[in-house]
């Protein structure tokens, strides 16, 4: 009983020895705010023949762009944007969908962004992009 007793006192002192001079990396979300919004039609060359995700209905296609301010002194990368994007009649363009985009690499200060959406052809202009934000990595995960 006493040996049982000393290993687990030894093994705890030797778990807290160990964790004490390593500890593994930090894959916090780093957050991005993302301002200056705004959208574009796109491109002949992108928007010839968009449909609709999940139909084969006509879609608008777009560019949305604005400006990220990284405020951490430190590249983020592969930060995802999340956002709402309503129509004339405030009905949610993307009802289903959190994640609209994503930014490869977000250097340090402001800079700019886009992505591209398609909608619906029977909703009406001119959209409203709310509620917009980016959260990113320090650091590649995963790949």
């Amino acid at each position: 009983m006493k040996f049982k007793i000393l290993s687990v006192i030894v093994c705890a002192c030797f778990w807290v020895l160990i964790t004490s001079f390593w500890t593994p990396p930090a894959w916090a979300l780093i957050q991005i705010q993302l301002q200056d919004l705004s959208y574009k039609d796109c491109p002949p060359e992108l928007a010839e023949g968009a449909i609709s995700s999940g139909s084969s209905d006509d879609a608008y296609c777009f560019i949305v762009m604005g400006k990220a301010n990284n405020t951490t002194g430190k590249v983020v990368v592969d930060a995802d944007i999340f956002g709402r994007i309503y129509d004339a009649n405030s009905n949610s363009v993307m009802p289903n969908r959190g994640r609209l985009g994503n930014i490869d690499t977000v250097p340090p200060g402001i800079s700019d962004f886009e992505f591209r959406i398609s909608i619906p052809s029977n909703l009406e202009l001119p959209l409203q992009l709310k509620q917009f934000k980016a959260a990113g990595f320090s650091h590649r995960i995963g790949r």
